[in-house]
């Protein structure tokens, strides 16, 4: 097992000081790197475990933070702050540009090639990226199948990659054609896999605190969403360019 260096990092982004994840893998030479956003509870051990993940594969890796170093238990306090934020693509865009500007500053990352994955408000972060024209190798995200503002989806630069649960209450069918209506209109190339039987968050091992209604588990499509994820990453993010 290739040896993997962890340690935070500590960033200031809408208005909160973020405490980061970052994975490096072993070796001095730059590598690829890859933007990690949680789900909208917030940067918990799940996320770091990918970024080690990555690491192990030969990515720097870094998971960032949504709120403020906190992880958001309590539904109604998590609604409260991530609903105004999906609301606002300049907020996202904010905290997603200040955690790349730190991966990019890591000596062992390539700052030219660069992808972002995300869940639930961390993908609709990553998209937001994309939607302002940011320099990305890949977007991959599940259960955030979130649109933008009319035609900046033309700005997403690279391939578009989305997962989603297809009993998922919160990404309903409409909102998944309203997300593929946008990607297409705008010439994106995109993918969608509908996950049978799966619900929102289903990639997200249990936890032990209350969850919303439509929240569940599914540890046969986690594992496949995640090997889809790192074949979106073989395929436009290659360790060995």
């Amino acid at each position: 097992m290739t040896t993997v260096t962890t340690c935070t990092v500590e960033y200031p982004a809408d208005n909160l000081t973020m405490i980061g994840y970052l994975a490096l893998p072993a070796g001095a030479e730059r590598r690829p790197a890859v933007l990690i956003g949680p789900e909208g509870t917030g940067l918990s051990d799940v996320e770091r475990r990918r970024a080690e993940a990555l690491a192990e594969l030969g990515y720097v890796a870094l998971a960032f933070d949504l709120h403020g170093g906190r992880y958001l238990e309590d539904p109604e306090e998590m609604l409260a702050r991530c609903m105004p934020l999906l609301a606002d693509p300049d907020r996202m865009r904010g905290i997603g540009h200040a955690a790349l500007n730190v991966l990019r500053a890591e000596s062992r990352a390539d700052p030219d090639r660069t992808a972002a994955v995300g869940y639930g408000t961390g993908g609709a972060v990553a998209l937001e990226l994309g939607r302002d024209g940011v320099d990305l190798r890949a977007i991959g995200t599940v259960n955030a199948l979130t649109t933008g503002r009319p035609g900046e989806a033309a700005r997403i630069r690279c391939p578009v990659w989305a997962g989603v649960g297809s009993e998922d209450p919160i990404m309903p069918p409409a909102q998944r054609e309203a997300f593929t209506a946008e990607m297409q209109a705008a010439g994106v190339d995109w993918r969608l896999v509908v996950y049978g039987g799966a619900l929102h968050a289903f990639h997200h091992p249990p936890v032990d605190h209350t969850v919303r209604p439509g929240v569940g588990y599914h540890p046969r499509h986690a594992q496949r969403a995640w090997r889809d994820i790192v074949a979106l990453l073989a395929e436009c993010l290659p360790v060995a360019d």
